[in-house]
């Protein structure tokens, strides 16, 4: 049986986009969410993953559009 998780993938990404600048652009949240979905799903790995992500930014760190579309994803998600 074949493992396509995909959330050691999702884990490494994430470390450039925060060593860029500290915090997560809309660019960079969907290139994330892109990997996590690769397979059409989010499973608890990825979800973990996820949500290491999402609580490494407070609101007052990101746009609104950025934090509006975290909010979407942890509720369609449940992260």
């Amino acid at each position: 049986m074949k493992n396509t998780s995909s959330f050691v993938e999702l884990a490494y990404s994430s470390i450039p986009v925060f060593a860029d600048d500290g915090t997560l652009d809309l660019e960079e949240l969907h290139f994330l969410l892109g990997i996590a979905l690769k397979d059409g799903k989010i499973d608890d790995d990825e979800k973990r993953v996820l949500g290491n992500i999402f609580n490494q930014v407070g609101e007052r760190d990101v746009t609104d559009k950025v934090w509006k579309r975290i909010t979407e994803v942890k509720k369609k998600y449940d992260i």
